[in-house]
């Protein structure tokens, strides 16, 4: 799944930094990647990027409007919509790691149509993703395992990739999801 780059990376109406883990990864790990932030009123969450609207972020170059943050459920809160549906009939992409999946509502499936844009739907993966098979492979591997969606696995994995790169190690991250309740983050070491 390629998700077109630039990002703008939306923050909604949250009140708790932690929630806005998704936007703060991307915005931490993949800066030359984000554009700026949008955010609804209330929001009292900053990633320090520029605050723009959907204009501006198009005019500046933004490819895709990521919805970068967590709320309890997962779900799509009504309020956001407008914000989505600004963006598609700007003519960009939308990104959701959200359990909710975008492909379930209707009227953003027919206006992705209408302008020619895709909905990423993060946790549910297209393809499907291939099961282990349990043979041998080139290279070495650091797995970092949780059940839960707050204690750094992302973070720690990313980290790691970073400071095997200024080693002059060849490092790749990969992030691998399963629909039910843990993510398995994996730093892969190439061999020169």
């Amino acid at each position: 799944m390629l998700i077109p780059q630039p990002y703008l990376l939306f923050l909604g109406d949250v009140t708790d930094p932690l929630a806005a883990k998704t936007a703060r990864g991307i915005q931490v790990w993949r800066p030359e990647q984000c554009v700026g932030e949008i955010k609804l009123p209330g929001c009292t969450v900053s990633l320090g990027l520029d605050v723009l609207d959907i204009a501006t972020a198009q005019q500046r170059g933004a490819k895709t409007l990521v919805l970068g943050t967590a709320n309890a459920g997962g779900y799509l809160p009504e309020h956001w919509l407008d914000t989505v549906k600004g963006a598609i009939k700007a003519g960009m992409n939308v990104a959701s790691g959200l359990h909710h999946r975008l492909v379930d509502e209707p009227e953003l499936v027919a206006l992705a149509q209408e302008f020619g844009v895709e909905l990423f739907d993060l946790r549910h993966m297209r393809p499907k993703l291939n099961v282990g098979s349990g043979k041998k492979r080139t290279g070495k591997r650091v797995l970092t395992v949780g059940t839960d969606c707050s204690v750094g696995k992302m973070y720690t994995s990313l980290a790691l990739e970073a400071a095997m790169r200024e080693r002059g190690m060849k490092a790749d991250f990969r992030a691998l999801a399963k629909p039910e309740f843990w993510w398995r983050v994996k730093v892969l070491p190439l061999m020169p």
